[in-house]
C-alpha cells in the first residue's frame, strides 16, 4: 500500500484545505498565489512553502507587515 503526499494550506481563504498527491513534486513550487474574484476588486494572498514531517508539506499564508511598504 502506498502512501498519499499531502499538502495542506494554512491560514487565509485555503486554510483546512488539503491536497493529495500520488507522490511528491521533483520541484515543488515555493510559493503558491491565490486570486479571490468575487465581483468586488481581485484579493491575493500568497502562501509560502514550508515543510511538515507529518504531512509532506504545507503552505502557509505569507503575512505581510502593514507597517513596512511592499518592495
Amino acid at each position: 500500500m502506498t502512501q498519499a503526499y499531502v499538502v495542506r494550506f494554512v491560514g487565509g481563504p485555503l486554510d483546512g484545505r488539503v491536497d493529495s498527491h500520488a507522490k511528491p513534486p521533483e520541484t515543488p513550487r515555493q510559493t503558491v498565489t491565490h486570486v479571490h474574484l468575487h465581483g468586488g476588486p481581485k484579493i491575493v494572498h500568497h502562501y509560502d512553502l514550508q515543510y511538515a514531517v507529518e504531512y509532506g508539506c504545507e503552505y502557509r499564508l505569507r503575512v505581510e507587515d502593514e507597517d513596512e511598504p511592499a518592495s
